[in-house]
């Protein structure tokens, strides 16, 4: 499984077979028609993006963001000119309310003497840019001449991501904007309250992780400590999102899964003991003001936080004791997400949450995430309109023994449809208030080793497939798999963004022969940031006879890699808040030592003068669940995305002579 997903992740050349017979140009996802013509369109390195003055108030941030990207990714020089009339060798972007056929995401690009992209809506000439710069990338020799026409077949493309038990910079969320964008995936729910698993916290409550990731005004203390988002941040990039063509989706979830708010207010947990300090207490007034309260602070006034046309009120796996009056809380939070204008999106789990309270889900969106909770027909039925996040294919949880680490991608290439949670059953399409799906990717095991590329190699790959199958609909199917897995493993994950670290090629960073030396106060800066799996990094390294104690050897902008730890002559790095150290092993000062790194997505490797001296992989630990009687166990990830951007520190840098510096990617 993993080494299949490795070859999807890595792998650089494959022959791409069925897409250069036919000339179609290789994009992701891909086109619905082409139309092709002879000749090709080479683009000019300077160039002009034309829109007309009538079109500038709406298109002028997409077409400044185009000749953006197309410097970043080629090194083009482009203007943008407000003319209309573009001449040989321009990109024209244009609105046409006459391509209203294509919808509102729907666009034409048309490649001949220049390059013309027409639809109805911003978000459609957007979506054309994106296939513009893929067209590009993988046509280096020159475009194909034709038309594209092109759009989606399922209005809702989106990815969750969990950043409650594990927190994800803002940086990193842009980054997904980004990625997300390239491959018009057009959602992206953000969890932002949640906790971890009781039995990894001795089976006490008081000690279980919990974070609530948002500045909040109204309850002072309520926010996570080791990691969150300021209300502008937010702002900010809900905004960003926009220009990329992506709509955000908050979620606070409640009434369970809310060990956030229980750990800041205890009264707020429900008092039935069996249910959990997670479960927020349904009978409670307290609850409820408390509740209604948090939401306001973000939804209310004339700059509010949550900027978006949807808010997820959660309402998943509650006791189901409660059955009843689970849903007569769903029916409020439900009532108060519409009072302020906005469309209320829900787990909604009223497959087993059965009673006789009726929960009026028009107007509202569902995310059916489990055959058994919720599922897709039950939730069409009521009238909702769904989005299938169905955890038995969709669900990605890092470096645990359920659900998956990697998806099976092949065979939802093959098999899957979006209307479908169960791998034999008989689909239903066509319905309208059926909306499309979304990859969803959890954070159970909080601490457990797991970074934020740890996270980006599991879901870009999935992002890719279901960006294919979301957009093109059946007609997908006509590519083999190997030639699109072929073709996943080429394309860039957005302009700008390498959060993979991949490399094009070997080099070295002190040449043959030459010996650095330092300090333990300078640094020596390198064009290649980090590399990324699977990778060799290899050095020669002499101490000074006292060396400097946890000296910083390599940096880079996620990790830095150490000598010297704690003065024991080991070596360690850290990464995301985690520190991992090679026990095995301890330098000795003051003499000449090769080391070899070696990196994949299992673990990290040291060997020492060509011998391996220990592998950081498989610690795991066992606990007592006594809720269920039974023992679980906990694995621990202990990866390195090999940090390269500088050699040495400003503060905490090595002391001593460095020499032969090399990285390269190896065979997995």
């Amino acid at each position: 499984m993993i080494k299949k997903t490795l070859t999807l992740i890595i792998t650089c050349i494959f022959g791409i077979s069925s897409f250069a017979r036919n000339n179609v140009p290789k994009v992701i996802p891909a086109l619905q028609s082409w139309k092709g013509q002879s000749g090709k369109f080479v683009p000019e390195k300077t160039g002009t993006i034309v829109i007309s003055k009538k079109d500038s108030s709406l298109l002028m941030q997409t077409a400044a963001i185009l000749a953006d990207d197309m410097k970043e990714m080629f090194g083009y020089e482009y203007t943008v000119s407000i003319t209309g009339k573009a001449k040989k060798g321009d990109i024209s972007l244009s609105l046409n309310k006459k391509k209203d056929q294509l919808g509102s995401e729907g666009y034409e690009c048309s490649i001949g003497t220049k390059i013309e992209i027409e639809a109805e809506t911003t978000k459609g000439v957007f979506w054309g840019t994106r296939t513009l710069l893929q067209m590009i990338y993988n046509q280096p020799d020159g475009l194909q001449k034709g038309k594209a026409t092109d759009f989606p077949k399922y209005p809702n493309r989106g990815f969750m991501i969990d950043v409650a038990r594990k927190f994800f910079t803002l940086d990193f969320l842009k980054d997904y904007v980004k990625i997300l964008s390239f491959y018009k995936m057009n959602e992206l729910q953000i969890h932002l309250n949640d906790n971890g698993f009781l039995e990894f916290a001795d089976n006490d409550w008081n000690k279980a992780y919990s974070a609530f990731r948002l500045e909040s005004d109204k309850f002072p203390g309520l926010t996570a400590k080791d990691g969150s988002y300021t209300k502008e941040e937010f702002r900010e990039l809900q905004i960003m999102a926009q220009q990329y063509g992506i709509n955000i989706i908050p979620e606070i979830d409640v009434p369970a899964h809310s060990l956030a708010f229980t750990h800041y207010n205890p009264k707020l947990a429900a008092d039935n003991k069996e249910y959990g300090a997670d479960h927020l207490d349904l009978y409670k007034k307290e609850v409820y003001d408390f509740a209604d309260s948090l939401f306001d602070e973000y939804i209310s006034g004339e700059n509010p936080v949550f900027i978006g046309p949807e808010v997820h009120i959660g309402t998943d796996e509650y006791n189901l004791k409660e059955a009843e009056q689970f849903r007569r809380f769903t029916n409020h939070y439900i009532s108060l997400i519409k009072k302020y204008g906005k469309t209320p999106r829900l787990w909604g789990s009223l497959s087993k949450m059965k009673g006789e309270t009726e929960v009026n889900l028009d107007g509202c969106v569902v995310s059916a995430w489990n055959a058994n909770w919720m599922d897709v027909k039950t939730s069409l039925a009521t009238g909702a309109k769904v989005v299938n996040l169905c955890d038995w294919f969709l669900y990605i949880v890092p470096h645990v023994n359920y659900y998956h680490d990697f998806l099976e991608y092949e065979w939802l290439y093959n098999n899957w449809k979006p209307e479908m949670m169960r791998k034999e059953e008989k689909i239903e399409t066509g319905n309208p208030n059926f909306l499309g799906a979304m990859l969803a990717v959890w954070n159970d095991r909080v601490s457990n080793g797991v970074s934020q590329q740890d996270v980006h190699i599991r879901c870009f790959p999935a992002i890719q497939l279901l960006s294919d199958k979301l957009w093109k609909g059946e007609k997908q199917k006509a590519v083999p798999f190997k030639d699109f897995e072929a073709l996943c493993s080429t394309t860039p994950e957005a302009p700008g963004v390498n959060l993979m670290a991949k490399v094009e090629k070997p080099g070295k960073l002190v040449n043959d022969g030459k010996v650095l030396s330092l300090n333990g106060n300078e640094t020596v800066t390198n064009s290649v940031k980090e590399i990324g799996y699977p990778y060799a990094v290899e050095f020669e390294l002499r101490t000074d006879s006292v060396p400097a104690i946890d000296a910083i050897l390599f940096k880079g902008p996620h990790s830095e890699f150490i000598a010297n730890w704690h003065n024991t002559g080991k070596f360690a790095f850290r990464r995301d808040g985690y520190e991992f150290v090679f026990h095995d092993y301890r330098m000795p000062a003051g003499e000449w030592t090769k080391i070899r790194i070696e990196g994949d997505v299992k673990g990290t490797t040291l060997f020492v003068n060509g011998k391996k001296a220990e592998r950081l992989e498989g610690r795991t630990r066992e606990v007592y669940n006594f809720r269920h009687n039974r023992k679980d166990r906990f694995w621990y990830l202990e990866t390195l995305i090999f940090p390269l951007e500088t050699i040495g520190d400003k503060y905490m840098g090595f002391k001593g002579e460095i020499k032969n510096v090399s990285y390269g990617h190896i065979e997995y």
